[in-house]
């Protein structure tokens, strides 16, 4: 069975063209098969990018899908430089459709397992994590996230609550030595640590 989290391009294509509009900001994204969330913004990502305060400097989308958080906050903040990167080739594909279709300058796409293909540092790394994978996948990403943040820098996740956003919350103090839920909503927690 294919899920969203691994690569499957030998997956049919059922592509979809989406509508998303945050403040005057209004987005397409074509989703297709085999991407998380395909027929609309899921509520977790969207409460994440509306959560967002403004952002600057250089941002890590970990996890991208076909681009909603990451294209957003570049869209939002275009002195930022947004980094997007996602495990699904299929998913990173959709990412640069989207990224050329909605004009976007200031962000780029890439196929990478986590961390293992990304270069330098950030100040800021968001991303709404696969916890469907489990802790043995998801943590070691919190621990290594702080090797990729710049000093001050700042790392927002959206995990829901029954998906265990308070061990979430545990495991990013225990890395951060700081981890603060900014929001709640709809049974999602956004939270924030920085480094």
């Amino acid at each position: 069975m294919s899920h969203y989290y691994t690569n499957d391009p030998g997956l049919p294509h059922e592509t979809k063209s989406i509508q998303y509009s945050i403040g005057a900001v209004n987005l397409t994204f074509l989703t297709d098969a085999g991407v998380f969330s395909r027929q609309k913004v899921d509520y977790g990502s969207n409460v994440l990018i509306r959560t967002l305060p403004p952002i600057q400097g250089s941002v890590l989308d970990l996890g991208c899908g076909y681009g909603p958080v990451g294209i957003s906050i570049a869209a939002l903040n275009p002195n930022c430089q947004v980094t997007m990167v996602d495990i699904n080739q299929r998913a990173v594909a959709l990412a640069r459709e989207n990224i050329r279709a909605n004009g976007i300058k200031n962000a780029q796409a890439q196929v990478s397992d986590g961390f293992a293909d990304v270069q330098g540092q950030f100040s800021t790394i968001v991303s709404n994590p696969p916890i469907r994978t489990g802790k043995k996948v998801i943590y070691p990403l919190f621990e290594k996230s702080k090797d990729y943040l710049q000093p001050g820098g700042n790392i927002y996740l959206v995990i829901q609550k029954k998906q265990g956003a308070a061990s979430a919350q545990n495991k990013l103090q225990e890395v951060y030595g700081n981890c603060t839920v900014v929001e709640k909503s709809g049974g999602y927690w956004i939270l924030k640590s920085e480094k």
